[in-house]
């Protein structure tokens, strides 16, 4: 029980780290986004590192220049990911960007490591299973974006569909954080071998990740401040409340990790696949509750938040096929 509450904890972080940035007050979108990146990309990892980690210079030297680039290199695509996520989010809304982007993220990162990065083909059992749920991911995508079109009304159809495009682009780059994790492993194994927990140890690869995130995300935020002139706002009444707003978000972000991590060792064998079916499933809840609660869907017709939940329920759906078919393959 203790797994599954953690496991559904981080689900609520994961989320609604976004929901803070509603509260801003005075601030645009690059503002409180170079907070976040700061506390979630920068501050977090390299103190959780500074903990865990206190050898960790000798680990990377060990590790080798080429090595610690390729994992900075997948950190970068990463990166595009999480900005694309936070202009999306910002464009669709909570629910429907969340939607959308955890669908897609969900389906690639599954065909990735199934088609690419496995070193056997999966079971034909495993595969059918697994290219169903997809089919039943796309559909519940395709559902929820059809949810969201009545804002096209409001807001004008290149807008919506430029959102659209932005959440799936971050869906797509999303998974080369578990490329990248996966890539680190040599890195792992070394701080392992160094005297790091082995539960601490992926640590060691995740700072150098959101090293490039932070750098992809603060350089867009940065040239944002500079061409709207939109830095001067950190100075205006009311900033310490958003700066406080913005590290909030970040912490969530991080939590979100934290308890992930605990649980599934917690939950032992099922935490790889059933763990992450609820990890998925919360956050999309999490979020749509949250858009709903916060006005996303105020003047929304019936018949949209009837598509709406349609399309959760089949992403929901999806989910689980995908937590029971990677419980089959182990």
């Amino acid at each position: 029980m203790t797994g599954w509450l953690l496991v559904l904890a981080a689900g609520l972080c994961q989320g609604g780290f976004m929901a803070p940035m509603k509260l801003m007050r005075g601030w645009k979108w690059e503002n409180g986004w170079l907070v976040f990146a700061c506390t979630a990309y920068l501050v977090c990892p390299w103190l959780f590192v500074a903990m865990t980690a206190p050898n960790v210079w000798q680990v990377y030297q060990a590790a080798g220049q080429s090595r610690i680039s390729l994992v900075m290199a997948m950190g970068l695509l990463w990166g595009l990911g999480a900005l694309t996520f936070g202009l999306g989010v910002d464009a669709l809304g909570l629910s429907i960007g969340f939607a959308v982007i955890l669908g897609v993220a969900a389906t690639s990162g599954t065909l990735v490591p199934l088609l690419i990065l496995n070193e056997s083909p999966p079971r034909s059992d495993v595969l059918v299973l697994t290219l169903i749920s997809l089919a039943v991911m796309l559909g519940g995508v395709a559902v929820c974006s059809l949810a969201g079109s009545w804002r096209e009304s409001v807001e004008g159809k290149p807008k919506y569909a430029w959102g659209v495009m932005l959440c799936i682009l971050s869906g797509l780059l999303s998974s080369c954080g578990n490329i990248g994790l996966v890539l680190g492993k040599p890195i792992i194994d070394l701080a392992v071998a160094s005297g790091v927990l082995p539960d601490f140890a992926p640590n060691v690869v995740w700072s150098l990740l959101t090293i490039s995130l932070f750098l992809c995300n603060a350089g867009y935020t940065g040239v944002k401040l500079f061409r709207e002139r939109s830095a001067a706002l950190f100075t205006t009444t009311g900033a310490a409340r958003n700066v406080l707003l913005g590290i909030s978000m970040g912490v969530l972000w991080m939590l979100g990790f934290v308890f992930y991590g605990a649980g599934t060792r917690q939950l032992g064998s099922m935490g790889p696949s059933f763990g992450w079916s609820v990890l998925m499933g919360s956050m999309v809840m999490t979020a749509n509750v949250l858009g709903i609660a916060t006005g996303e869907w105020k003047g929304a017709p019936a018949s949209a938040l009837r598509r709406l939940w349609i399309g959760v329920g089949l992403l929901c759906l999806a989910i689980l096929g995908l937590g029971l078919s990677n419980r089959m393959a182990a």
